[in-house]
């Protein structure tokens, strides 16, 4: 059985101050959440304080991104380690913001998720089509192409500690969703590509969130999807009340 897996990417959100304001009502309405995991990926300035904070509850802390080598002179970058010595046990990798904006491509994210997972890190991989790739009929394969880039070399045991998210770029930020019919035929198509790269055991155990636009109005029915195992929220996640409700869905 996949715990669903609840995060949120703050993004170039919060100071220091802002965040722990909003970890702290986080933590104070989040009650039990045994059957589901809580993150939050909060900008780097932020990782040390947060971290003390969620010690010890059950919020886990992830970075928004990582480079891959360990150490060295590669200015403004962050290494593996350091994200776990302030206590992340998560970092994204691969969002489309990185890829449009930064340039990471398949090969730098391929590179970044074996860093994580090489330092005990659990990477949550972010995989998505544009709208011009979607309303072309190439959207499947966009994605899938990035499954198998992202995972080049990575073995059936190392994916026990991989994260998937789909992330169809349109979405994003948009205030659009896709229909969960539609998100659901993608995450599906995702596992249907891990059992070709692995097998059917290794790809059940894999975690497939949905990213875009989620909110409070549409979190049950895109939870209630059989391949839908939680979701990587963005601008939901930087206000307690919303955030709380994606986490409390039915």
């Amino acid at each position: 059985m996949r715990s669903p897996l609840i995060a949120g990417n703050w993004k170039m959100y919060k100071t220091v101050g802002e965040a722990v304001e909003l970890v702290e009502a986080l933590l104070a309405g989040l009650g039990s959440t045994t059957d589901r995991e809580v993150l939050v990926c909060p900008p780097y300035t932020a990782l040390d304080r947060i971290g003390a904070l969620v010690a010890g509850q059950p919020i886990a802390l992830g970075a928004q991104d990582v480079f891959y080598e360990a150490e060295g002179a590669y200015t403004g970058a962050i290494a593996p380690r350091m994200l776990r010595d302030v206590g992340c046990t998560y970092v994204i990798v691969g969002h489309s913001e990185r890829r449009q904006i930064f340039g990471d491509d398949d090969a730098q994210v391929n590179r970044k998720l074996h860093a994580a997972l090489a330092n005990e890190l659990r990477p949550i991989m972010c995989v998505g089509e544009s709208k011009p790739q979607r309303d072309a009929g190439q959207a499947e394969a966009i994605v899938i192409g990035q499954v198998h880039a992202g995972l080049a070399n990575v073995t059936a045991s190392q994916m026990q500690s991989v994260v998937i998210a789909y992330e169809p770029i349109w979405a994003i930020g948009t205030g659009d969703t896709a229909t969960s019919a539609d998100a659901q035929a993608m995450h599906a198509a995702i596992r249907r590509t891990l059992t070709e790269l692995y097998d059917a055991e290794t790809a059940s155990g894999v975690r497939i969130q949905y990213g875009g636009s989620v909110k409070p109005e549409n979190i049950d029915e895109l939870m209630a999807q059989p391949d839908i195992d939680g979701a990587l929220v963005g601008g939901a996640s930087l206000k307690a009340d919303s955030f709380l409700r994606i986490v409390q869905f039915r």
